[in-house]
């Protein structure tokens, strides 16, 4: 069985070979392997030659986009790229710890979820800057008001799910929509989110993070967008019924 972890890039140089070597010792579940594609979203820093190095000794596999398009296109390009049986968000930078990765697989592996988020909240106060935390939060209190998702975390990057149900979710983000946009269209078709406590290094925009407050706008208006929109919007062709 084997896990295709997706690590969306753009201009990481400084800190990708850290987090790639943290990836490929990350302990997984017993029988399981790591399939790591990476998806290089027009990087101008040396992040793409560098990637073309490791691809040349095939620690990875790498898709490169023409432009910056964002961090949503890139997932969506790794969606389609990858072959595993689930299918696990990584970011290109230290604030996540791979170490976690039995944890957040666990419940899929043992047939008792369909989707695992990875909570910074679960486990104690995450630090993290006031304005993102309070964005955090509204954010998730949006999430569970709209879909009585009973979330702690609804914006945390690290989210994995079962490979043939996050295929046939129709996903139009470009940007960092993608989280609200999946955790709509998840909770929509009826699947339950199951949430781990995972550990967190927060980075400013100092050390390149590259969020900004227009995005957290625009993550409130794809939760509030998608609550009205039509069910056979966010449908490929049939969905896999939810686990339980």
């Amino acid at each position: 069985m084997k896990v295709s972890i997706l690590i969306p890039v753009y201009n990481e140089f400084r800190t990708f070979s850290q987090v790639l070597e943290r990836v490929r010792r990350a302990p997984l579940p017993a029988g399981w392997a790591k399939e790591i594609i990476v998806i290089d979203d027009g990087s101008t820093d040396g992040t793409a030659q560098m990637l073309a190095e490791y691809a040349r000794c095939g620690a990875i596999a790498v898709h490169r986009t023409t432009g910056n398009s964002g961090k949503g296109s890139a997932i969506r390009t790794g969606i389609a790229l990858a072959s595993g049986d689930i299918v696990l968000i990584q970011d290109g930078d230290l604030e996540y710890d791979p170490n976690d990765y039995e944890r957040i697989l666990e419940p899929i592996v043992s047939g008792g979820a369909d989707i695992v988020y990875g909570s910074r909240f679960l486990g104690g106060p995450a630090a993290m800057a006031l304005a993102n935390r309070m964005a955090n939060r509204i954010l998730t209190g949006v999430a569970n008001l709209l879909y009585a998702a009973r979330l702690t975390d609804e914006a945390t990057a690290y989210k994995a799910f079962r490979a043939p149900v996050l295929r046939q979710i129709h996903l139009v983000c470009r940007r960092f929509e993608f989280c609200p946009e999946v955790t709509a269209k998840a909770r929509r078709l009826g699947y339950r989110i199951r949430e781990v406590p995972v550990s967190y290094n927060a980075r400013g925009i100092a050390e390149g993070k590259k969020i900004r407050a227009r995005d957290g706008f625009e993550a409130l208006w794809t939760l509030v967008k998608y609550r009205v929109l039509p069910l056979s919007c966010f449908r490929r062709s049939a969905v896999p019924k939810p686990w339980g």
